[in-house]
């Protein structure tokens, strides 16, 4: 991989492509929005020569592109991002949450100088000579100034009133100014240019250099469609201004062009809340492998050292309860170790000398000398954390609705506006001998201001906000855009077996006595491990206890790690371990043989329990079923969609789940990498699939999967990689989930549909010359209220908590 000097930050990360010949480079890029930005990038460096492939993930803020480097080079690439208006970073690091939370501190910032400078604009033209006259100021004042107030409220409840009367009192004095007759034309006039000018050219500039970029490139995107209607606004008033055309709406053109910037900005503010409240898994995933490592030298003395400065082959201490700082082989020391991070499965590993161990993983009672046999850029969490980003980038991407309409409208708006230019000089000179210029310039103008779709920017994002809400109320995280658009399409659910279908964690499933009864036989090996740490001791502990069995006290508790344990109970010798354990310390197993081949090949965890040297009987651990596992398969099945169980867990376990659960498809013995493989063998067949996982192990798959859910008491990395979060401890969310993403997409369809309904009414009435551009303004205001109705209805605070879980998480962050 690619690195960085000093001196010249290099801001890719280059890699071999997936065909010979081929390279990739990985960018990072900072003010990405919502879809309409991951289009543009798309598009502008799928036109290049030489670049084969591009994939950007809005999620973690990258590119992935792969390129001819005989065609094409990095610079050449990432000079195109910057010219279409993207920042980039080192792709070897993470965006500190802290940046993201103050990118959309500046997009409020943004946000309150638009609504003041709309406020104004509006104070400047208002007249009140009916109920539409109203509208436009009365949805403003209503939406603007609690959103303002809500923006500005974490400086404290004075600070944010007071910033709200700041917003709102030069949009007051205009209008209190206009009516004492102090402002006149053609002040009112020239004020009005002026906060239009500062709208498109102080306020939003962004918007006009990515608009420049897309339109010399071809691409016909929102911002191209939103500046030529602001700067058709600002081209009607300067025509107002030269006095040639009388009784010409001016300022009313100007102030067109202020509520168009407005609430294009209103949008964009509001994708970056919706993408700001999904946090960043890869930093998560990093978190899990230590920073420092307990590097043993020669001469045998220890010294911590950062992890990025162990080498291959040095060796590392790891004391008992730490995570394994690297991949590595054991030298000495016997332990315990969770694997769950790998395998997901809850019981864990007995490993000796010789043993490989994965970086991350947490190291059990024992204390282990480790060999490293992979540095930090190459272990097991590296390669985890490739998979995942990769995953998400290069994902099938979902065209978004407003995508795929715009794609159609901006061109159409274009052409009428051009035809009514034409159609009136031509049409207006053909039938009186002499052009009607001012009706032909009137006409073209109207169209392009009525044109533009504003509120279309909000339809997704206040469908998401109520989405959200709902699903809230029903312990069901909704978080990103696949969450909404793309779970209804869904034919084929990948379910991962351990803490999803299963409760995650051992429990006493059977037991076989030799003497005595099945309570005694509990008591005795509950006596036995009472002391033990190990995962197995605790769940015969936590079922004596649960079905209310006494134990006796134990005397000369020994654990021997990685095999069992030794007590003395009631002046027996009592041990509790594995099969091999015992008949190491001489135990006769025979009578129980075949009993411990019946309940391993039924997929559980055997622990054999004997009393002086006599075998007194077997105990079967296993992961039970969740209670409403198999009702939430059936409904699948009932829905139309195929369940595939998929597991690191061994072929006899994934095969008892199955059949528990009436699955047919199982996949067994499968590690993490290979769970995604399995999702894009899955998608190659055509078929939409959904993953549900909870373990550090399902995460590149829950990306990799057109909808990932993050099942249960999920792993941060889980939850964070996943496009739905379940809360609740059951399955049957997963349908429950689905049924929202149908309704919000309803809810998202209908809003676009709105969103254009005004415009597709307006455009033509605005080609006859005669519609005025405050009739625009109305449009604007009709089409926004319609849209925040249907999508937030009779629960407006779903914005505000959105709002505020995002302090909320910073503040967390912060504490943590």
């Amino acid at each position: 991989m690619s690195t960085a000097t000093k001196d010249s930050p290099q801001l890719w990360a280059s890699e071999p492509g997936a065909d010979p010949g081929q390279e990739r480079i990985r960018a990072r890029i900072a003010g990405l929005h919502c879809s309409l930005c991951t289009g543009t990038i798309e598009k502008a460096l799928g036109r290049m020569e030489g670049v084969r492939t591009v994939a950007v993930s809005l999620t973690h803020e990258q590119a992935l592109v792969d390129y001819d480097p005989a065609l094409v080079g990095p610079e050449q690439i990432l000079g195109t991002l910057r010219d279409i208006g993207y920042e980039l970073y080192d792709p070897r690091k993470l965006r500190p949450f802290e940046e993201e939370e103050a990118a959309l501190v500046r997009e409020g910032l943004r946000l309150l100088a638009a609504v003041t400078a709309s406020l104004t604009a509006i104070g400047l033209i208002a007249a009140v000579t009916g109920v539409l006259s109203v509208l436009v100021p009365a949805t403003v004042v209503v939406l603007m100034i609690p959103l303002s107030y809500t923006l500005l409220r974490p400086a404290g409840r004075s600070r944010a009133l007071a910033g709200a009367a700041a917003v709102v009192a030069p949009g007051v004095a205009a209008l209190v100014l206009r009516a004492t007759g102090v402002l006149v034309e053609p002040v009112i006039s020239l004020a009005a240019g002026a906060l239009a000018l500062a709208a498109v050219l102080v306020i939003g500039p962004h918007i006009l250099r990515m608009a420049y970029q897309s339109a010399r490139r071809g691409i016909l995107n929102q911002h191209v469609l939103l500046e030529v209607g602001a700067f058709a606004g600002i081209a009607g008033g300067l025509i107002g201004l030269t006095g040639l055309l009388p009784d010409y709406p001016t300022a009313e053109f100007f102030a067109v062009t202020v509520l168009i910037m407005n609430y294009h900005i209103f949008s964009e503010w509001l994708s970056l809340l919706v993408k700001t409240r999904s946090s960043q898994s890869v930093r998560k995933l990093l978190d899990l492998q230590p920073d420092l490592a307990r590097l043993v030298t020669d001469d045998e003395t220890e010294s911590e050292v950062p992890v990025e400065e162990v080498d291959l082959g040095a060796l590392v201490r790891v004391w008992p309860g730490e995570r394994i700082p690297l991949d590595g082989r054991i030298r000495s020391g016997m332990s315990a170790v969770d694997v769950s991070l790998v395998t997901g499965e809850p019981v864990p590993a007995d490993v000796s000398p010789g043993d490989d161990v994965v970086g991350g993983s947490v190291n059990g009672t024992g204390t282990l000398l480790v060999e490293v046999t992979a540095t930090g850029a190459e272990g097991f969490l590296a390669q985890v954390t490739r998979h995942v980003e990769d995953a998400r980038a290069l994902k099938p991407g979902i065209l978004h609705l407003v995508d795929k309409v715009l794609r159609i409208y901006t061109p159409t708006i274009l052409t009428i506006s051009a035809v009514a230019l034409v159609g009136w000089l031509l049409g207006s000179w053909a039938l009186t001998g002499e052009p009607d210029v001012r009706r032909a310039v009137f006409a073209a103008l109207s169209v392009l201001v009525m044109g533009y779709p504003c509120a279309v920017g909000i339809a997704a994002p206040l469908a998401i906000v109520r989405g959200a809400g709902t699903a809230a109320d029903n312990g069901i995280v909704m978080r990103t855009g696949e969450a909404f658009q793309t779970f209804r399409q869904v034919r084929t659910v990948v379910l991962d077996k351990t803490g999803t279908l299963t409760e995650g964690k051992p429990a006493v499933a059977a037991t076989e006595t030799v003497t005595g009864t099945a309570d005694d036989l509990l008591a005795l090996a509950a006596a036995a491990e009472q002391h033990s740490e190990h995962p197995l001791g605790r769940a015969i502990v936590a079922a004596a206890t649960l079905t209310g069995i006494s134990s006796s006290p134990a005397q000369g508790f020994e654990s021997v790690t990685g095999s069992g344990v030794r007590a003395v109970i009631d002046g027996a010798i009592v041990l509790a371990g594995s099969p091999t354990f015992l008949a190491g310390e001489g135990v006769d197993l025979s009578t129980l043989v075949h009993r411990i081949e019946q309940f391993e090949t039924a997929g559980n965890t055997v622990i054999v329990i004997a009393r002086d040297g006599r075998p007194a009987g077997v105990i079967a651990l296993a992961d039970r079923l969740r209670p409403d596992a198999v009702a939430a398969v059936a409904s699948m099945r009932a829905a139309g969609l195929k369940p595939v169980l998929v597991t690191g867990d061994n072929e006899h376990a994934a095969r008892r789940v199955a059949e528990q659960t009436g699955i047919n498809d199982i996949r067994a013995g499968v590690r993490p990498e290979g769970k995604a493989a399995i999702i894009r063998e899955l998608q190659a067949e055509g078929a939409r699939v959904a993953m549900v996982g909870d373990g550090i192990n399902d995460a590149p798959a829950l990306m990799q999967a057109d909808v990932g859910i993050a099942a249960g008491a999920g792993t941060d990395i889980a939850v964070e990689s996943a496009d739905i979060v379940l809360l609740r401890q059951d399955v049957a969310g997963v349908m429950e989930a689905r049924r929202i993403s149908d309704s919000s997409y309803r809810r998202t369809r209908n809003n676009v549909a709105l969103a254009f309904a005004f415009n597709g009414i307006g455009v033509p009435l605005a080609t006859t010359g005669l519609i005025y551009p405050v009739w625009a303004m109305v449009a604007m205001a009709a089409s926004v209220t319609a849209i925040f109705l249907n999508s937030i209805g009779t629960r407006p605070a779903l914005l505000f908590d959105a709002i505020r879980s995002v302090k909320a998480r910073r503040a967390n962050h912060e504490d943590n």
